[in-house]
């Protein structure tokens, strides 16, 4: 029996996490992402002390898992940028980090400064909410009539 959901587990990043990468819901196209680890591929922490150096590789891994799904960067409709910090500019840090990856596609996000995250040495986690196949859906039909009601 099919429950609507495909749990995305993307071969090039780590497969010892205890959970996918990513979820489509049925028709396929909402996309949720589990929340990107600053991991490297065998599972390490990289960048350890680093704000900017750990968001970049979260970035790259929330790509990854996105495009597993069948979507991208543009396609997201919201981010969730979590920080182990009390310290603001380590907030302002990783957003400069995360708005970059983004470019011109400014989807709404909150910003949180949290006391610990999952993995030791774990500075910044980013989960989003994406939609697939957003821009190629066919117009609706059209009958003729341009009256609006």
């Amino acid at each position: 029996m099919s429950t609507g959901i495909e749990l995305v587990r993307p071969p090039a990043l780590h497969a010892a996490v205890p959970y996918a990468y990513a979820a489509v819901t049925d028709p396929g196209r909402m996309v949720f992402t589990a929340g990107a680890c600053p991991l490297d591929a065998e599972g390490a922490v990289v960048a350890v002390g680093d704000v900017a150096g750990q968001t970049r590789q979260v970035m790259a891994n929330l790509v990854t898992a996105l495009e597993a799904a069948g979507a991208g960067p543009g396609d997201v409709l919201k981010t969730t940028v979590y920080v182990a910090t009390a310290d603001r500019a380590d907030l302002h840090t990783a957003w400069e980090v995360v708005r970059a990856a983004f470019g011109e596609h400014d989807a709404p996000s909150t910003l949180v400064g949290v006391t610990v995250l999952g993995y030791p040495d774990q500075l910044v986690e980013v989960e989003a909410v994406a939609v697939r196949d957003s821009w190629n859906e066919p117009a609706p039909p059209h009958d003729g009539d341009t009256a609006t009601g």
